[in-house]
C-alpha cells in the first residue's frame, strides 16, 4: 500500500515538471545580392526574403546598396507585417556603415528578433588604427562586430563578426579575421565568437597552399561548422563552400545544436526554376542553432540544470 502510494505520489510531481524542454536559437548569414530598392519593390523577391527570415531569429544580411537606407526599412516593416498575430515577435536592425573602396558600398544589416536578443554593443572594425587593427588595409569592406544579449540561451553574450570577402582578395581577408578576433577579444574580453558571411572560401578563389598560410584554419581552437565539401550555391552547375559559418570559444562550441550548421536551399524548398533564382539573384543562407536553456517548470524548489 505504501508503495502505492509513493508511486502516485511520484507520479504526481512528474506532471506537474515539464523537464528538459529545449528549444535553439536560429543564427542565419545571407547574401541577398545588391539589396535595394528595385529588390524591396519586386514583390516575388520579398515573399521570398520574408519567407527565408521569419524562419531565422538572427540574420546577418550581405550586400545591402541603398544609400536611401529605405530598401532595409521596407524589408523589416514587412517582416513585422508577416508576423503581425504574434506581437512580441518582433524584429529589428542594426547596420553598419557603407562600406568599400571607391564609389562601390555595401552595408553589413543583423535582423533579429526583440523578444530573445538584445545588442549590448556594435563595432565597426576600422581601417589603419595600429596594433591589432587592420594595418594592412586588407578589407574591401572591413567586418561589422555586434555583441548580442540572450537571456534564453546557455550562452549569454553572443559575438557576431560579419564579413563578406573581396573574391579576389578571399585568402588574405579570411586570414586578416585572425587579427579580428584578437582585437575583438582584447576589447571585449569574450571568447564566444561566431564569423559567419560570404566568405568567397571556395571553388577558384581559395588553394590548397593558401590555406596553409590562413590562421583561422591552423588555429586548433576555431572549428569550422561548413566544410570544404559542402554546397552554399543556389545554382546546379556549381558546388562551392564560399559560405562559413567559423566558431570560437568552448561555451558557444559546446551549446551548438550538433549538425544544425547547413546550408538553407530555398530553392528546392520553395521549389523554385533555375530561371527563377536567375531573375531573384539571391545566394543561399547559412543557419545555425544555439541550445536555449532547459527550463525546469516544478512545484519546489529543484536542483539547477547542469550543461
Amino acid at each position: 500500500m505504501t508503495k502505492r502510494i509513493l508511486t502516485a505520489v511520484l507520479l504526481f510531481v512528474v506532471g506537474l515538471c515539464v523537464l528538459n524542454v529545449t528549444s535553439s536559437l536560429k543564427i542565419c548569414a545571407f547574401n541577398v545580392q545588391s539589396f535595394g530598392e528595385s529588390k524591396a519593390n519586386n514583390k516575388k523577391v520579398m515573399e521570398i526574403l520574408l519567407k527565408i527570415l521569419s524562419r531565422c531569429d538572427l540574420c546577418l544580411i550581405q550586400e545591402v546598396r541603398d544609400s536611401k537606407g529605405a530598401a532595409i526599412q521596407a524589408l523589416v516593416k514587412d517582416l513585422n507585417r508577416y508576423n503581425r498575430f504574434d506581437k512580441s515577435n518582433s524584429y529589428s536592425y542594426v547596420e553598419s556603415e557603407r562600406l568599400g573602396r571607391k564609389t562601390y558600398k555595401e552595408q553589413y544589416v543583423y535582423i533579429y528578433r526583440n523578444n530573445v536578443l538584445t545588442v549590448k554593443e556594435h563595432y565597426q572594425y576600422p581601417k589603419l588604427e595600429g596594433e591589432g587593427t587592420n594595418e594592412t588595409d586588407v578589407f574591401s569592406r572591413e567586418p561589422f562586430i555586434v555583441r548580442f544579449h540572450s537571456p534564453t540561451t546557455l550562452v549569454k553574450d553572443i559575438v557576431l563578426i560579419g564579413q563578406h570577402t573581396c573574391p579576389r582578395n578571399a585568402m588574405k581577408e579570411i586570414n586578416e579575421l585572425y587579427s579580428v578576433f584578437k582585437g575583438i577579444y582584447k576589447m571585449w574580453k569574450t571568447d564566444n565568437v561566431i564569423i559567419l558571411g560570404d566568405l568567397n572560401a571556395g571553388c577558384s578563389y581559395v588553394t590548397i597552399k593558401g590555406w596553409r598560410a590562413v590562421r583561422l584554419r591552423s588555429d586548433p581552437k576555431f572549428r569550422w561548422l561548413i566544410g570544404d565539401e559542402q554546397d552554399t550555391t543556389v545554382r546546379e552547375k556549381t558546388h562551392c563552400a564560399y559560405d562559413r559559418i567559423i566558431v570560437h570559444g568552448r561555451e558557444i562550441i559546446s551549446s551548438i545544436v550538433p549538425g544544425s550548421a547547413q546550408p538553407f536551399n530555398f530553392k528546392e524548398n520553395f521549389h523554385l526554376t533555375e530561371e527563377e533564382v536567375d531573375m531573384l539573384k539571391l545566394y543561399l543562407s547559412l543557419e545555425l542553432h544555439v541550445w536555449l536553456l532547459e527550463f525546469i517548470l516544478c512545484i519546489g524548489k529543484p536542483e539547477p540544470h547542469q550543461s
